[in-house]
């Protein structure tokens, strides 16, 4: 494996055994949550926004119901958006998502994920916690699955 796809690797790694803002948070104001059929998956996403500013957020994988690319995904995709814009979320969803279905490669430490489309299987997990951010954004009530019409 080349030097960049160990450090892509470590980066999946870390944020899978030391996740970012994996916690409830109880002043949200939007939440969702999604369920990847497929693997077992299970996210809740919380968003608490001020205006149109993701002020924070944090997520939950009920009963331990994650996979290390749907954890790692989670955690580096709260980091990319609190304190930003929903213009500028919704912007890095569309860019992740692009990503994953052979597009160009995400802004920043989201790069990492780059190689998972190389495995179809897994695509669904890593863009999971991004459909039930983009469902709370939206203020959506059903929860977001990999088997719906949504394009995964």
């Amino acid at each position: 494996m080349s030097d960049l796809g160990d450090l892509y690797q470590q980066t999946i790694l870390d944020h899978n055994r030391n996740p970012r803002n994996f916690r409830r948070l109880e002043k949200a104001n939007r939440t969702a949550e999604g369920h990847n059929p497929n693997c077992g998956d299970r996210i809740k996403v919380f968003v608490q926004l001020a205006g149109d500013t993701i002020n924070d957020i944090g997520f939950q994988m009920p009963d331990g119901a994650g996979c290390a690319i749907s954890k790692a995904s989670a955690s580096l995709m709260t980091t990319a958006v609190k304190g930003k814009p929903v213009a500028e979320a919704e912007t890095l969803f569309q860019a992740f998502r692009d990503m994953l279905s052979g597009g160009p490669i995400a802004p920043g430490k989201l790069a990492a994920f780059g190689g998972v489309r190389a495995f179809p299987a897994r695509v669904k997990c890593a863009n999971l916690a991004w459909h039930a951010l983009h469902a709370a954004l939206r203020n959506e009530s059903d929860p977001v699955t990999t088997e719906s019409a949504r394009d995964f």
